[in-house]
């Protein structure tokens, strides 16, 4: 989308859920598309990426930013652009979104960047997409994404695709971040790979 010649960013929030992968895999791949991108991390995001990922954080935000396309900004900066409804975006995804920001989210609790990106993506009614990584759920957490849902979010677990049979974490990262970006609208519709298309032989007539 653009307006005046500018082209509309995504918003990219990583927060300190396990699954750092997911977060690199969604930023290369809206690069890769030409589709601008505003990152911001919370601080135990940083930490938990330290712990799971071969690449430091500092490493990816030095060659993202070799990309014109590419912003980041702190967790702490409540004065950045998209902070404010008045900037355009096309909607936000947190991937990993912990519980703790799933939980301030839900009761309008806006103390950081993340949180505050997000509960403007809701009053500006724009597109907003939870990964959440957290196993099992207790009530307060299911709650907590059902008044979410309610006002539009899109609840999107990184669950793997069984019936695709993928083969490895990458796929299976791959495929998560198609649903995401299809969720923000960005995409129209996952790649054909990562389509089920029904049974190889509907007609259940065996060939033997």
């Amino acid at each position: 989308m653009t307006e005046n010649g500018q082209r509309h960013p995504a918003i990219i929030g990583i927060t300190g859920a396990s699954g750092s992968v997911l977060a690199r895999a969604a930023i290369d791949r809206l690069l890769a598309m030409g589709v601008p991108v505003i990152a911001t991390a919370s601080s135990a995001a940083r930490m938990v990426w330290q712990e799971e990922m071969d690449e430091s954080f500092g490493a990816a935000l030095e060659r993202w930013s070799d990309s014109e396309d590419f912003a980041y900004y702190a967790a702490a900066d409540l004065r950045a652009p998209i902070a404010s409804g008045t900037f355009p975006t096309l909607g936000m995804a947190i991937v990993p979104c912990s519980m703790a920001t799933v939980a301030a989210i839900a009761h309008g609790l806006a103390d950081n960047l993340v949180r505050r990106a997000a509960d403007v993506c809701l009053k500006e009614r724009r597109p907003l997409v939870l990964v959440p990584r957290e196993t099992p759920l207790n009530a307060i957490h299911l709650e907590n994404m059902a008044s979410l849902a309610r006002l539009g979010v899109t609840i999107l677990p990184p669950e793997p695709p069984f019936y695709l049979a993928l083969k490895t974490i990458d796929d299976i990262v791959d495929f998560v971040v198609q649903r995401v970006l299809a969720a923000m609208g960005i995409i129209g519709q996952l790649s054909p790979e990562m389509r089920y298309e029904g049974p190889s032989n509907p007609s259940g007539t065996s060939h033997a």
